[in-house]
């Protein structure tokens, strides 16, 4: 396997991938693209060929937030860091590589779901550009109030526990505010909201019909264009079931196994 296109990273916090996981991290590597996984944790389940280093070489991941918050909290800070030190393309660990990056892609981001607004799944950027400088502000200076937050949302903070730190208060109002609120809203105000690619490039199957990846009977790839070279398999969204249970035979998720080389039953939600 030849490691010749450009790198991609993501961020693991616990230590032992699930198979899905597994699955998107290896479907990178098939492609050409280096794969650096960032752990805080000791992982020893990755896909052969994974790089992992320790996610202090990024930041620090401090773990208290995290407890109170979700796993894929901080990512939203580490992703932008990563970017501007590295140049390496953000990946959630549940994006499946279809098709590799073309070298000529700067900008990668896309709208997502019903609605279209972006998501940053799967991030590409300018190591240094205005709309980093921004986020990075956002998160290292955070505002009493998100700027976008409408009457109700600013309403919804104050009756947050005055104990919890401010980071937390923002996520329990809207678990969003750190990732695709936040990266819509500053690449609005940078005008880079025009650079965005059409959801079905990186985002084909809205995450509200997520089930069915699992489905035998499903036609995921009728969702896919020419354009398309990540899925999104959103697993925050995927029912208990299918974390703790190997996805049946034909399904997207099966096949793809297949086809990866990537077995479910070695790595399910305990």
């Amino acid at each position: 396997m030849e490691l010749n296109r450009r790198p991609v990273a993501s961020l693991w916090i616990g230590d032992r991938l699930q198979y899905l996981n597994q699955l998107c991290l290896k479907s990178h590597l098939r492609h050409g693209h280096p794969v650096t996984l960032y752990c805080t944790d000791t992982v020893t389940n990755a896909p052969e060929g994974v790089d992992i280093r320790p996610a202090t070489e990024i930041m620090d991941i401090p773990m208290d937030i995290v407890e109170q918050t979700s796993a894929s909290f901080l990512s939203n800070v580490f992703r932008y860091k990563m970017i501007q030190k590295t140049g390496a393309i953000w990946i959630d660990c549940d994006a499946f590589c279809h098709k590799p990056f073309p070298d000529e892609w700067e900008w990668i981001f896309a709208g997502h779901g019903m609605r279209g607004a972006l998501n940053c799944g799967v991030v590409g950027l300018p190591q240094s550009c205005e709309m980093m400088d921004l986020l990075l502000d956002y998160y290292d200076n955070l505002p009493e109030v998100p700027p976008w937050w409408n009457k109700n949302q600013r309403r919804k903070i104050t009756r947050q526990n005055d104990d919890l730190p401010h980071a937390v208060k923002i996520y329990k109002t809207e678990r969003t505010a750190f990732g695709p609120q936040a990266f819509t809203h500053f690449a609005r105000v940078t005008g880079d909201i025009d650079r965005a690619m059409t959801p079905d490039a990186l985002y084909p199957v809205p995450f509200q019909l997520n089930d069915i990846f699992y489905d035998p009977h499903g036609r995921v790839e009728g969702w896919f264009t020419d354009q398309t070279v990540s899925v999104h398999l959103y697993t925050n969204g995927t029912k208990p079931w299918w974390r703790k249970h190997p996805p049946l035979e034909n399904s997207y998720a099966w096949r793809m196994c297949q086809e990866v080389g990537i077995d479910p039953a070695a790595a399910l939600e305990a």
